[in-house]
């Protein structure tokens, strides 16, 4: 404006302004303006472009009977999406970013990033071992050994020597640049386990009855929870990033449920990237199991595992459409995944009863009460240590915002979804642990 007004005078220069903000397409080549009508053009486009959703928003059912209003909200939004097909709240939900932990959603023909999360894949892997449960009383110092030596936690950690793995191969990580870049990462952090809620655990699984191919009986048994890593924080990033840039149209509280079209060149290569993620989470929790087995000089009688952050292409209500759960199990009828407590309170085995409501899902654990900051400003270890002394359990190494008083009872959280699985078998932890405090949780 002042370089207009120097050449033109000021009556001139703000009658020229008048025109190009009036016509702005005209004025693209206007020799002092012509920055004000390219970005005149492009607002009024991103204007023009209105959200659309659906006429009523699409139907769900919740097994959460004390949802925050934050999950709800999020819940809720998600319904309005012109995609949606069908939603289910689980009874462990609590706020997140887009979709709410704990909460399922079905759409048509698109993939929401952040209806997968940040921590894509994150999953549980439970595996019995053929050493006595009386171990864990009598001679539980070979498995505090065993953890200390053959795990590692926390952000950027990686193994003393690297994992050799077959979803490593070359050819697995040659789509996009973004995924080429990753591969060494990977290769750094495979076999290791994140922070936050992130564990390794030795524990005691009580079978009431034959299952799993076991005979009914106590059994010495692993369980981890852990998900992608760096590598699976760096695609949600990118692909969520990618996804809002697509949809300026959102309104503020839907940015991040913003989606990539499954037929479109980002959608595909999303969905891609996850699914290696998938395949790269699971086989982190392999090497895992495989190393602590080796060190005991143990042998494998059973094992069951589950992703909880993941999208799936299943068909419900005669529709195929792609089912997000973020912190949901899958349970569809027969399907065996665990439901753990926290570190002082059970897990359960479970087997899904398919219910139609639910998108066949279950819960992902207990859920959680109360934020981070929160718990580590009221609790101390103190304050702590006597739960889990009743509970039996040594900790190795956690923070004090993954306590058990940060959670919901898991077995008012099982009793509410009686109608979803069938408990199989109980797992109690007896050693465990966890990123050390101060990490940067990745759940």
């Amino acid at each position: 404006m002042p370089k207009a007004v120097k050449r033109l005078g000021r009556e001139a220069a703000l009658a020229e302004l008048r025109a190009v903000v009036a016509a702005p397409e005209e004025h693209t080549g206007n020799a002092h303006f012509a920055r004000v009508a390219e970005k005149l053009i492009a607002a009024r486009a991103k204007a023009d472009l209105a959200f659309t959703e659906r006429a009523a928003p699409a139907p769900f059912e919740s097994w959460c009977a004390d949802a925050e209003q934050g999950a709800l909200a999020q819940m809720h939004n998600a319904l309005r999406l012109p995609s949606a097909v069908q939603g289910a709240l689980m009874p462990d939900a609590h706020q997140g970013y887009g979709l709410p932990i704990g909460g399922v959603l079905a759409t048509e023909g698109t993939v929401i990033p952040y209806g997968v999360g940040v921590d894509i894949a994150c999953r549980m892997k439970l595996t019995v071992l053929d050493l006595p449960a009386a171990m864990l009383d009598d001679q539980p110092s070979p498995l505090e050994r065993a953890l200390l030596r053959e795990t590692q936690f926390g952000t950027g950690k990686t193994l003393p020597e690297r994992a050799d793995h077959d979803v490593l191969d070359a050819g697995r990580w040659a789509g996009t640049q973004l995924v080429r870049g990753l591969r060494d990462k990977a290769a750094g952090q495979l076999g290791t386990s994140g922070s936050g809620n992130h564990f390794v655990e030795f524990g005691r699984l009580d079978l009431a009855a034959d299952d799993l191919g076991l005979t009914a009986g106590s059994y010495l048994a692993i369980l981890s929870h852990s998900g992608s890593r760096g590598p699976g924080a760096q695609i949600a990033a990118h692909y969520t990033k990618t996804a809002r840039a697509l949809h300026p149209e959102l309104p503020k509280e839907l940015s991040y449920l913003a989606w990539l079209d499954l037929d479109s060149e980002p959608g595909q290569e999303y969905w891609g990237a996850m699914n290696l993620m998938g395949d790269f989470a699971e086989a982190s929790h392999e090497i895992i199991h495989a190393r602590l087995a080796r060190n005991l000089r143990a042998g494998v009688l059973a094992g069951v595992e589950n992703h909880h952050n993941f999208a799936w292409l299943e068909r419900h209500g005669g529709r195929n459409v792609v089912v997000h759960r973020k912190g949901a199990t899958p349970a569809g009828t027969g399907v065996l995944g665990v439901i753990p407590g926290s570190m002082a309170t059970p897990g359960f085995v479970v087997r899904g009863r398919g219910s139609v409501a639910s998108l066949a899902s279950a819960s992902h654990g207990a859920g959680r009460v109360m934020s981070r900051t929160a718990a580590r400003q009221r609790f101390t270890w103190k304050q702590v240590q006597p739960l889990l002394d009743q509970a039996g359990v040594k900790l190795l190494s956690a923070g004090i915002d993954e306590n058990p008083l940060v959670y919901k009872d898991i077995n008012e959280v099982i009793a509410a979804q009686t109608d979803l699985v069938d408990v199989v078998a109980r797992f109690s932890p007896r050693i465990v642990r966890m990123a050390d405090a101060g990490e940067k949780p990745e759940d």
